[in-house]
């Protein structure tokens, strides 16, 4: 996956940007820096920091940076067919933008599903927006992670296929400017964090896994 500190998704805006701006110097050097913020902040939204990922198999991470907006309990029908806690991740514009792997294992589903574009932080933006979705099989646990758009963000990005193997803290895809990502696990995850917190995608420890629930 992905190691560049640059995501190469964010190459596109930035070569249009600078060539934008090179062209607008030599015309307006006031109206050139308007585009040379702009290129500034597209290098910044696609950064791809490298992380030091303390990789334990009995623990499941953050899929993405952001803040917690909502634990709840739910039933998952789709993949993991029980009851399941959610946890969702709202994520601004200025949050690193790759999503990562919450544990060790392999893409057992994927599911994408067109939608609206809400803004994310909206309660039923998860039932509306357009949405991806990966099952990931792991040493005796399975989790969902849905990437879901936003008011800004229209384009999901997903490396990872059915049947691949992802490893924690993997970078596996991303949301374009501002989007959601909810991680589903099951009951027998305790639960570690709370509405409100502010997470770091392979960093932050979502929950440990009981394995005698």
């Amino acid at each position: 996956m992905p190691t560049f500190p640059i995501l190469k998704e964010g190459f596109p805006y930035i070569i249009y940007l600078v060539i934008i701006s090179s062209i607008a110097f030599f015309l307006n050097i006031y109206l050139s820096s308007v585009f040379i913020i702009l290129l500034l902040f597209v290098v910044f939204f696609f950064r791809n920091p490298r992380r030091n990922i303390l990789k334990d198999s009995n623990k499941i991470l953050s899929p993405a940076d952001g803040k917690i907006m909502e634990i709840s309990k739910i039933y998952e029908s789709d993949y993991l067919k029980s009851d399941a806690i959610k946890i969702s991740i709202f994520l601004s514009i200025f949050n690193v933008h790759a999503n990562k792997s919450p544990i060790d294992g392999i893409v057992e589903y994927t599911n994408y599903r067109p939608g609206k574009y809400l803004p994310a932080f909206k309660s039923h933006a998860s039932e509306i927006n357009e949405r991806n979705t990966i099952g990931i099989q792991g040493d005796g646990i399975k989790v969902l992670v849905n990437q879901i758009t936003g008011f800004i963000a229209r384009r999901i990005v997903c490396w990872v296929k059915q049947d691949n193997k992802v490893y924690q803290g993997e970078n596996y895809g991303l949301i374009k400017f501002g989007s959601c990502t909810e991680l589903i696990v099951p009951q027998n995850v305790t639960i570690l964090v709370k509405p409100g917190d502010n997470l770091r995608g392979g960093i932050s420890i979502i929950g440990v896994i009981n394995s005698e629930i």
